[in-house]
């Protein structure tokens, strides 16, 4: 079996299942400012980590614009050789365009000839081509340039190198190069998005690897400080873990009634109404209990200031910050426009496997929706992250606003099919005032109660009452009275 050799990025090298199969040619290609450079730079300087010798062949830019590139992620380039264009000068002389041959012919035979000159040079065992470009528009025909290409693919071929050739697209009027790609062992594409609004979006796929069974499909990824940070898109089924699916208590067992005990780990439990009737409350009371039974859980807020959440959350006798400053509760507050869903993905993961967080608060799905409005299939993203999270034994939690205060609401989307336990809310009106319903509309871990009961958030808390049956039609927001009067909860004082 063919060894492997590190990219250097470990999130690329998990696209790839381990790495680059050592001692071939891969071609790296990407629109300017996509972070080719970036990327290999870091494939070179894992290299020299584990003590090997690497060569830059820069034919587009000079050594001090790549050492600026370096300098921006606090690394150097002297760790390696760095081969440039104007060295040629320097060797073929000033004059070479005087000749019978064309000028392209003696240029482009002569550069490549330098290359394969300091190739033999320096021995290394990792190779940057950058860029295909400059030798593109040396060559001035397709067939020239692929015929060279191809020399290079056969000078490196035994040599006990492997070579990651650039291209920036610029050269080729037809985008990407079909023959080219079909030299190369290997094709990464890199991709700059610009959106509407917010930061432009990057994404990375893996187009073609002989032999090897990597991830396909597109991958979000960062340019930071430090190189490039790569979020592999998340497969499900590639995380699955035993767990027991035990009830997840509130801390009210009125609450946890309704739904036989409480949501299951490894469930996710939608929880649904409209404005201002204590969803967010709701979720918080389970983190909330899960902290205090010394559970960690993480708390992913899109639409509410979290000075806003914790100031409301301590009004309702929910004491968020001694669980924060303890360590066993999180509450991110997430950014919409410089969030890709690979990246909050990723998040969430690293939540999972580096803390143990065992409870998760989406809040809300509105937000999310509204954090990444042209990424494609967000739904099905969605989906595979709540897969894993119930793979994984985490009760997830997800708020789903709904348009409209009483009579017939809706959602914007229908998500009831992805969550496991759906928990209804309503206002509806009685005695002159506007009060609150709960109920189960679904529950697939097993069973819940029909029946609607009256809920309230107070000063002690979250409150939920007795079933309302003396009265018909609080699903409507309009109930008509129909059996004997019967209290209805009223405020309670903290601690009553």
């Amino acid at each position: 079996m063919t060894a492997r050799v590190s990219t250097g990025n470990g999130g690329l090298d998990l696209i790839l299942r381990g790495g680059l199969p050592a001692d071939r040619l891969y071609l790296l290609e990407g629109a300017p400012g996509s972070g080719k450079t970036t990327l290999a730079l870091e494939f070179l300087r894992e290299g020299v980590a584990r003590g090997e010798k690497a060569l830059y062949i820069t034919l587009s830019e000079t050594r001090e614009e790549l050492a600026v590139v370096a300098e921006s992620h606090g690394w150097s380039i002297d760790a390696f050789d760095v081969f440039e264009l104007s060295a040629a000068d320097g060797v073929l002389g000033e004059g070479r365009e005087q000749s019978i041959l064309h000028p392209w012919e003696m240029e482009l035979g002569e550069t490549v000839k330098l290359i394969q000159d300091e190739v033999e040079r320096v021995q290394p065992a990792r190779v940057v081509f950058d860029s295909l470009s400059e030798m593109r528009l040396l060559a001035q025909d397709s067939l020239r340039f692929r015929r060279q290409v191809l020399a290079l693919k056969q000078f490196f071929a035994g040599r006990r190198i492997t070579v990651v050739l650039v291209d920036d697209l610029s050269g080729s009027t037809a985008g990407a190069d079909a023959h080219l790609h079909s030299l190369c062992h290997g094709v990464v594409t890199l991709e700059r998005l610009t959106l509407d609004f917010g930061a432009a979006r990057r994404r990375l796929q893996v187009q073609k690897l002989r032999g090897v069974d990597f991830v396909a499909g597109f991958h979000d990824f960062t340019i930071r400080r430090g190189g490039l940070d790569i979020y592999p898109r998340l497969i499900a089924a590639d995380h699955h873990a035993a767990f027991l699916g035990e009830a997840v208590a509130s801390g009210v067992p009125a609450l946890d009634q309704l739904l036989g005990g409480g949501p299951l780990r490894g469930t996710c439990t939608l929880i649904s109404g409209p404005a201002g009737t204590g969803k967010t409350t709701i979720a918080l009371q389970y983190v909330h209990a899960a902290c205090a039974r010394g559970e960690p859980g993480v708390v992913y807020q899109f639409d509410e200031r979290v000075g806003t959440l914790m100031a409301r959350s301590k009004a309702f006798n929910l004491d968020l910050q001694a669980q924060i400053d303890s360590g066993c509760l999180r509450i991110e507050q997430i950014d919409p426009a410089e969030l890709s869903p690979g990246e909050f993905a990723t998040r969430v993961r690293r939540q999972v496997e580096e803390r143990g967080v065992r409870s998760i608060v989406i809040d809300s799905l509105n937000g999310y929706l509204a954090a990444m409005p042209q990424e494609q299939q967000l739904i099905l993203q969605l989906h595979e992250l709540l897969s894993y999270l119930n793979q994984s034994g985490v009760a997830t939690f997800l708020i789903n606003p709904q348009h409209g205060l009483l009579g017939s609401m809706n959602s914007s989307i229908n998500v009831s099919y992805i969550a496991d336990a759906v928990l209804l809310l309503r206002f509806f009106e009685a005695e002159g005032r506007i009060r609150k319903a709960i109920s189960v509309i679904k529950n697939r871990a097993g069973m819940h109660e029909d029946t609607i009961r009256e809920f309230r958030v107070d000063a002690s808390g979250v409150r939920v009452g007795e079933p309302l049956v003396a009265f018909r039609g609080v699903l409507t927001g309009t109930p008509a009275y129909v059996g004997e009067q019967a209290p209805l909860m009223e405020d309670r004082g903290r601690g009553g």
